[in-house]
C-alpha cells in the first residue's frame, strides 16, 4: 500500500481509530467489570489473600500491583520515548505493546486465586500493554498531522474511544445481567475480558494497516539512545529550577494529581466493599451504571471547567476544583447507601474531566518558548505516574491498617496541600492564568 501523505483525512482517521480499539481496556478492565470480578473471588469482604510471601487484604494486593505497574511505566516511558524519537519502525513497537495488552486481557479469563501470581501477570500485561502502546501512538501525531490539525484529530480520537468503550461496556453488562445464577454472572465477566482483548487487537488492525512504519532517522537501538530519554528528563529538571512559575505549578500538580488518580483507580473497589448494597445484582448494576454516569458527566465537567478557566483563570479554577475534591473525600468517608454513592459518582465525574484537561493545558501554558515540548511533556507524564505510585501505596497502607474509608479521607490532605501550592504559583502579568 502506498504511504499516505501527511495530513490526509484517511491517515488521520486511521490514527484516531486506535482510540476506538484500546479505550475498551480502561473502561471495562480498569474501571468496571474487573474490579467487580476480582471482589467476587472472595467469600466475604474481610477475606485475606496470600501473594509474594505476604498475607494481606484483597484490595491491598491489587493496589500494590497497580502501583508497581505504574512504577514500571514511569521507568519505561522515557526509554520508549527515546526509542520512538530515534527509531524509524515505531509501528512494530506499538504493535508489540498492543498485543501484549490484548493477550493480558484474554488471559484474565483464567484469573484464579489458586494461581494468583500468574493471574496478576495477566493483569500486569494488560496495564503495561495499554500505556506502552500509547507512548508510540502519541508520538505519531506530529508525523501524521499538521500543527493546525492536531487538536481536532486528538479530540476525535478521544470521542471515538469514548463511544466504542461505552458500547462494549453496555454489551458486557447485558452479558452479565442476562444470567440469573451468580456463578454464571462471574463466567460472563470472564468472557467480557476476552471480548476486550479481541476488540482491542481486531480493531487496531485498521490503524496498523494505514499508519506508516514511522519517520526513519537511520539510528539503531543503542545504549545511548535508550538512556537519552533520561538525559532529557534531567535537562528539563535543570531548566525547571530556573522557571519559578512552572516549577511551583508542577509541585502542585504532582500533589493533587496523585490524589485524583488514586481515587479514580480505586473508586469501584471502594463502592464494592464499603457501600451497603441490597443484593449482588444491585451492586453489579449500580457500580457499572455509576461508571457510565462518571463518563457522561465528565464531558459536561470538562466544558464547564474550560469556560470557568477562560473567565476566572486556570489557577483559580483549579483551586476551586481541589476544594470540591476535598469535600468529596469527607463525603465519601460517611456515605453508606447506593443513593449516596450515585451522588458521589456524579460529583466525581463533574470534577474529574475538568481537573485532567485543565491540569495538562495549564502546564502547556506555563512552558517556556521551546521547540522541545516533547521532553517537557515526557517529564510531566513521568511525574504523573510517580504520583500515582505514591498515592496508591499510601492508599494501600492506610487501607491495610485501617480501612478504605480512612484511606479516602486521608487523601483530603493532598488536595489541601495542592490548594496551598497553587496559591504560591506566581502570576504572569501578560497572561492571567
Amino acid at each position: 500500500m502506498a504511504v499516505l501523505e501527511k495530513g490526509s483525512k484517511k491517515l488521520l482517521n486511521a490514527w484516531a481509530f486506535y482510540d476506538w480499539a484500546n479505550s475498551v481496556y480502561t473502561l471495562t478492565i480498569a474501571s468496571s467489570i474487573f474490579p467487580l470480578f476480582y471482589s467476587s473471588l472472595f467469600d466475604s469482604k474481610e477475606d485475606l489473600v496470600s501473594a509474594f510471601g505476604f498475607t494481606m487484604k484483597q484490595e491491598t494486593l491489587i493496589t500494590i500491583v497497580t502501583a508497581f505497574t505504574f512504577l514500571v511505566v514511569a521507568i519505561l516511558s522515557p526509554i520508549l520515548s527515546g526509542v520512538a524519537d530515534y527509531i524509524g519502525n515505531k509501528k512494530n513497537f506499538m504493535k508489540f505493546f498492543c498485543y501484549v495488552g490484548s493477550a493480558g486481557c484474554i488471559g484474565l479469563y483464567w484469573f484464579n486465586l489458586s494461581f494468583v501470581h500468574l493471574s496478576l501477570l495477566f493483569y500486569f500485561m494488560g496495564l503495561i500493554g495499554y500505556w506502552g502502546s500509547l507512548v508510540f501512538y502519541n508520538s505519531y501525531l506530529p508525523d501524521i498531522a499538521f500543527e493546525e490539525q492536531q487538536d481536532s484529530i486528538s479530540a476525535k480520537g478521544f470521542s471515538m474511544g469514548y463511544i466504542g468503550s461505552v458500547l462494549l461496556l453496555i454489551l458486557n453488562l447485558v452479558m452479565v445481567m442476562s444470567q440469573e445464577d451468580n456463578a454464571d454472572k462471574i463466567e460472563m465477566m470472564r468472557y467480557s475480558f476476552i471480548t476486550v482483548g479481541i476488540w482491542w487487537a481486531l480493531f487496531s488492525q485498521y490503524t496498523f494497516y494505514i499508519l506508516p512504519k514511522g519517520v526513519s532517522s537511520g539510528h539503531k537501538v543503542t545504549n545511548d539512545i535508550v538512556l537519552n530519554g533520561f538525559r532529557e528528563l534531567k535537562l528539563v529538571w535543570k531548566q525547571l529550577k530556573q522557571n519559578l512559575r512552572l516549577k511551583r505549578y508542577l509541585y502542585a500538580f504532582f500533589v493533587f494529581s496523585m490524589a485524583v488518580q488514586t481515587i479514580m483507580l480505586m473508586a469501584v473497589y471502594f463502592g464494592e466493599k464499603e457501600i451497603e448494597w441490597v443484593s449482588d445484582n444491585e451492586k453489579t448494576i449500580g457500580l457499572i451504571v455509576s461508571i457510565l454516569v462518571i463518563q457522561l458527566v465528565a464531558i459536561v465537567g470538562a466544558i464547564l471547567t474550560s469556560r470557568s478557566a477562560s473567565k476566572y483563570g486556570n489557577i483559580k479554577t483549579l483551586i476551586t476544583i481541589n476544594a470540591i475534591w476535598m469535600c468529596l473525600c469527607v463525603y465519601a468517608y460517611f456515605m453508606i447507601t447506593p443513593q449516596e454513592f450515585y451522588i458521589a459518582a456524579g460529583l466525581v465525574g463533574l470534577v474529574m474531566g475538568g481537573v485532567q484537561s485543565l491540569g495538562r493545558s495549564t502546564y502547556s501554558k506555563f512552558l517556556p518558548e521551546t521547540d522541545d515540548t516533547t521532553s517537557y511533556f515526557s517529564f510531566y507524564d513521568v511525574a504523573e505516574k510517580i504520583g500515582i505510585v505514591i498515592g496508591m501505596l499510601i492508599f494501600a497502607v492506610v487501607s491495610e491498617y485501617k480501612s478504605m474509608r480512612y484511606a479516602i479521607l486521608f487523601l483530603f490532605v493532598f488536595f489541601l496541600a495542592g490548594i496551598l501550592l497553587l496559591i504560591r504559583v506566581p502570576k504572569n502579568d501578560s497572561q492571567d492564568v
